[in-house]
C-alpha cells in the first residue's frame, strides 16, 4: 500500500490565469471598455464628419458620373489614386461604412449603461447628506427660531418640486440626553440627464434612420425637353439616364406614375446670376395613369414634388438646339438634343448630335456607316462674334447661335455600346472612322452645305430640365430624429441638476452655534450605526428635543456645475426656506475723501487724535464679526452696532 501525500495550497497565492482568459478574454473585454468609452464616440463622430469632407469637395459618380469622368481625366495619376481610394464614391465606401458601424456600436454600448444608471437613480433616494457640509462650494449655517419638526415641514414645503427625504439621528450629550438631527436631502433636474439621453439615443436613431434610407430608397435622374411632347413613367429602371439603387432595391417595385414636363422658366439677375428657377409638369398616380386624366403642379428648387411616396426635384437645366440633317435624296432627320452648359453665368453650353442615315439610300451597311452625319460644338443663348470666335454675353436667349464641327462616318451607333450625350467618340475620330467636314458658325434659320449635297441647318432651341426622381422611405424618421435630437439637446441645457441638503440640530441649554457645527461632523458618522437599529429603537433614552424653541440650520448646495447650477441665488434660496432676510450684497468701499488743510492743521490738537484707535477699533470690531461664524460680514447694522463711525 502506498501513501500518497497531498501538500495543502498555499494560503493567498492566486493560481495563474488560462491562456484562453489572458490572451483572448482580457484583451476583448479591454477593446469593448475602449471601443465604448465617450471619448472614442466622439472620435469617431468627428472622425465621421472629416471622412464626409471628400464627398463635398470632390465630384461623385452617383450624382454626376460624366463630371466625375472628366475630373479623373482631368487630372491624370491622382485622379485614378482617388478612384483606387473611392474618393468619387466616399459614403457608399469601405472605410467610411466602417465608420459609419463602429459609431453605431460605440453608441449602443456606451449609452446602454448610461440608460440602466439613469432608470436607477430615478427609483432611488437622494443621497444622504454629506458628513462635512461646509465643505461644499455653496453652504451656509443660521439660528432659526422653532422646533426641528416646524423648520423641517417649513423646509419640505419649500422645496416643492423636489424629489426629497428626510433622515433623523440622534445624540447622547454629556450630560446622559438624547438630541435628535433631523436632516433632509433633496434633489431636481434629473430631465437634464434624460435629455442627454434623448440626443444620444436620437443620434443612433439618425444615423440608423440614414443607413436605411440608403439601403431601401432609390434616385434616379433624367433629362426632359421642357415642350410637352416628352414624358417620364416610372415604372422600370431603363427610363432614366442614370439610377442609384440600394443594396435591397432590385428596381422591380418602383411607385407608379407618369409625369411631362410643359414648360420652363428661369429668372436672371443683370449680372447674370440666377435668381429663380421654376418647371410647369403634368402628372399621373394610380389609376389615372391608363386614362386622359393629368394634373398641373409647379416644381421649383428646393420645392420637389411629392406624389406617390416620391420626391421630384429640379436639378439642373439648360438648352436643346434643334439641327434638321437633309440628305442628298431630299429625306430629312430632325433632333432636339440637350447641351451640356459649360458656363452658368452665360450659358454657354456644349453637346453633340448623331443622325443615321435614310434606309435604301446606300446600297450596303458599310456604305451607310460611311454616310451617317454627327455634330459636335457649341450653343450660345445670347452669342457674340469675335472674327471667327463665339461667345455668349448673357443666359437668356436674346440671339441664340451655334457654333459646330460637321462630321461624316461611322457614329458608332451601330456598335450597342454606351456613349458620352454630351460629346463624340474620340477614337472613331482618332481611327480615322469618323471625318470632319466642316466647321460653321450658324444662327437661327441659317445651314451648311456639305460636298455631297447633305445640308445641316440650326432651326431653333428648346429647354430642357433634369429631374431627379428620389425614395426614401426613412426621410420622416430623419426629421423625427433631428427634431428629438434638438429637444433632447435644449432640455441638458437648460435644466440644472441640482442637489440641497439641511442638518437641523436643536439647540439644549449650554449648546452655541459653534458647539452644534463642530458635533455636526459627528452626527453624521453616527448616522449609519443609528439606522441599523432604527429611529424607535427601544434602547434609546428619551430625547430632550421637546420644547425647543432655536435650531442650528446647517444648508449646503451642490450642482454638478457650480456656477451654472446655482450662480448667486443660492443665499437667497436659503432665505426664503427659512423664513430670514437675505443678506445684502456686497457693496464697493467708497474712496477716501481728500482732507482740507485747515483740519491737517487740527491733527496736533489733543481732540482729534482720538481717531487712531478709533479706527483700529472699528477694524477690530469688524474682526470679531468675521469670528462670529455667521458666515456674513456685517453692513450697516454691524456698524450701527459699535457706535462708531469710520474717520478720514
Amino acid at each position: 500500500m502506498t501513501a500518497t501525500a497531498t501538500r495543502a495550497p498555499q494560503p493567498g497565492k492566486v493560481p495563474p490565469p488560462s491562456p484562453i482568459k489572458r490572451y483572448l478574454l482580457w484583451p476583448a473585454r479591454n477593446l469593448w471598455r475602449s471601443l465604448t468609452s465617450m471619448r472614442t464616440a466622439l472620435a469617431l463622430l468627428f472622425l465621421l464628419a472629416l471622412a464626409a469632407v471628400p464627398g463635398a469637395l470632390l465630384p461623385q459618380r452617383d450624382l454626376n458620373e460624366q463630371k466625375t469622368t472628366q475630373y479623373i481625366a482631368d487630372h491624370g495619376f491622382f485622379g485614378e489614386l482617388f478612384d483606387k481610394l473611392q474618393m468619387y464614391d466616399v459614403f457608399g465606401s469601405v472605410w467610411f461604412t466602417a465608420i459609419y458601424a463602429l459609431l453605431f456600436i460605440s453608441l449602443v454600448g456606451c449609452l446602454t449603461p448610461r440608460m440602466v444608471e439613469h432608470a436607477k437613480s430615478l427609483r432611488a433616494r437622494p443621497v444622504a447628506a454629506p458628513r462635512n457640509l461646509g465643505r461644499l462650494p455653496r453652504h451656509e449655517s443660521h439660528e432659526v427660531d422653532g422646533s426641528p419638526e416646524g423648520i423641517a415641514e417649513r423646509i419640505n414645503n419649500g422645496l416643492r418640486g423636489w424629489r426629497k427625504t428626510t433622515r433623523t439621528t440622534q445624540r447622547t450629550e454629556a450630560d446622559g440626553s438624547v438630541v435628535t438631527v433631523t436632516e433632509i436631502s433633496a434633489e431636481k433636474g434629473y430631465l437634464r440627464e434624460f435629455g442627454n439621453l434623448v440626443f444620444h439615443f436620437a443620434l443612433l436613431a439618425l444615423l440608423v434612420s440614414i443607413a436605411a434610407g440608403k439601403l431601401y430608397g432609390y434616385e434616379g435622374t433624367r433629362i426632359l425637353v421642357a415642350n410637352g411632347d416628352e414624358g417620364l413613367c416610372n415604372t422600370s429602371t431603363a427610363v432614366y439616364d442614370s439610377f442609384r439603387a440600394g443594396n435591397l432595391v432590385d428596381g422591380t417595385n418602383l411607385n407608379e406614375f407618369c409625369m411631362q414636363v410643359d414648360s420652363f422658366e428661369a429668372k436672371f439677375l443683370p449680372t447674370g446670376q440666377p435668381e429663380d428657377y421654376s418647371s410647369k409638369v403634368r402628372y399621373q398616380v394610380g389609376d389615372d395613369i391608363d386614362g386622359d386624366i393629368w394634373k398641373d403642379a409647379e416644381v421649383k428648387v428646393n420645392h420637389p414634388l411629392r406624389i406617390a411616396g416620391d420626391r421630384i426635384y429640379l436639378l439642373g437645366n439648360g438648352f436643346a438646339p434643334t439641327f434638321t440633317v437633309t440628305f442628298p435624296n431630299g429625306e430629312t432627320r430632325s433632333q432636339t438634343v440637350p447641351f451640356q452648359p459649360n458656363e452658368l453665368q452665360t450659358m454657354m453650353s456644349s453637346g453633340a448630335a448623331r443622325f443615321d442615315t435614310p434606309a435604301g439610300l446606300y446600297p450596303n451597311e458599310d456604305e451607310r456607316r460611311k454616310n451617317q452625319i454627327a455634330i459636335e460644338g457649341l450653343f450660345a443663348p445670347t452669342a457674340v462674334f469675335h472674327g471667327g470666335l463665339m461667345t455668349s454675353s448673357f443666359p437668356l436667349p436674346e440671339n441664340p447661335a451655334v457654333a459646330v464641327d460637321i462630321y461624316q462616318g461611322d457614329t458608332g451607333l451601330d456598335t450597342g455600346r454606351a456613349q458620352n450625350v454630351f460629346s463624340l467618340d474620340v477614337n472613331m475620330i482618332n481611327q480615322g472612322r469618323l471625318l470632319k467636314k466642316d466647321r460653321v458658325n450658324l444662327q437661327q434659320g441659317e445651314k451648311a452645305t456639305l460636298e455631297d449635297g447633305t445640308t445641316v441647318s440650326f432651326d431653333g432651341y428648346q429647354r430642357w430640365v433634369s429631374m431627379q426622381v428620389s425614395h426614401d422611405p426613412a426621410q420622416n424618421w430623419v426629421l423625427g430624429s433631428s427634431i428629438a435630437m434638438l429637444a433632447g439637446l435644449l432640455v441638458s441645457l437648460l435644466i440644472k441638476r441640482r442637489r440641497v441638503w439641511a442638518r437641523i440640530t436643536p439647540l439644549t441649554a449650554g449648546t452655541s452655534l459653534d458647539d452644534a457645527r463642530a458635533r455636526a461632523p459627528a452626527d453624521a458618522a453616527d448616522q449609519a450605526g443609528d439606522s441599523a437599529h432604527g429611529p424607535d429603537s427601544q434602547n434609546r433614552p428619551e430625547t430632550s428635543t421637546l420644547g425647543v424653541r432655536r435650531c442650528v440650520v446647517e444648508m449646503a448646495g451642490l450642482a454638478r456645475t457650480d456656477q451654472a447650477g446655482w450662480g448667486e441665488g443660492f443665499p437667497d434660496m436659503v432665505a426664503d426656506l427659512l423664513g430670514i432676510t437675505p443678506p445684502r450684497p456686497a457693496t464697493k468701499p467708497h474712496r477716501a475723501t481728500s482732507v482740507s488743510s485747515d483740519r491737517l492743521r487740527k491733527v496736533s490738537d489733543g481732540r482729534q487724535r482720538d481717531a487712531v484707535p478709533i479706527f483700529g477699533s472699528v477694524l477690530r470690531d469688524r474682526a470679531d464679526g468675521l469670528r462670529t461664524g455667521d458666515g456674513h460680514v456685517p453692513g450697516r447694522a454691524g456698524q450701527q452696532a459699535t457706535g462708531r463711525r469710520e474717520v478720514g
